[in-house]
């Protein structure tokens, strides 16, 4: 304590303990590396105050444009998976490696996109070139949309996934293509009409029943 001029083990007793100032908490490299036109949102908080981000467009962002490279460690195996993003490899020195981002220091800001559950809610595609990837927009983004990203079809071949992924519910599963179901599907036996709905039927078949 300079004011006694004493070595104290802990505080002192007479002037009590020290004002502390705490460091200015710096922003992670993947959240600095964010383009000024886009911002993160917390969607989700989970339990141990995780947080589940997702990038949004703050204006027009036209189709075509290009980000990337994205940003990680090359391994042979995944050290942090998490079902909202894609998986992400690319191939090395005739080696297939993942990009692995275990924390926010070691990618960029591509590591906070989340995936696209099907195609009408994405907004770009990723793909590999020349031993990196990178996202595309698909189609013009507007302001306050969130960026979602599946892979191109090449892309998706080489990373051995469906060309559109739907997620239902907590699983993410490659459905095939649905058949439109025909809108008729009820028949009344009595006069051969049809109806979208049992209900319709039901209430049709009243109407022969009061004739009767």
């Amino acid at each position: 304590c300079e004011d006694c001029g004493k070595s104290l083990i802990g505080e002192c007793k007479l002037h009590g303990p020290l004002i502390r100032a705490k460091d200015r908490v710096i922003p992670s490299r993947a959240r600095l590396t964010l383009p000024h036109y886009l911002t993160l949102r917390v969607l989700e908080l989970r339990a141990g105050n995780e947080q589940i981000l997702g990038v949004f467009a703050k204006k027009v962002i036209q189709k075509r444009t290009q980000f990337g490279p994205y940003v990680g460690q090359l391994s042979t195996k995944l050290t942090r998976y998490d079902e909202s993003r894609l998986v992400l490899q690319v191939l090395k020195d005739g080696g297939k490696y993942f990009l692995d981002t275990p924390n926010e220091d070691c990618g960029n800001w591509m590591m906070f996109v989340r995936l696209a559950r099907n195609q009408e809610e994405q907004t770009l595609v990723a793909y590999q070139h020349c031993g990196e990837v990178y996202f595309t927009t698909v189609k013009p983004i507007e302001p306050h949309t969130e960026l979602k990203v599946w892979y191109a079809a090449d892309y998706a071949k080489f990373m051995e996934a469906s060309a559109v992924f739907i997620k239902e519910e907590a699983d993410v599963c490659p459905l095939p293509p649905v058949a439109k179901e025909p809108v008729d599907t009820w028949i009344c036996s009595s006069c051969g009409s049809t109806f979208a709905t049992f209900a319709l039927l039901e209430s049709h078949q009243c109407i022969h029943k009061d004739r009767v």
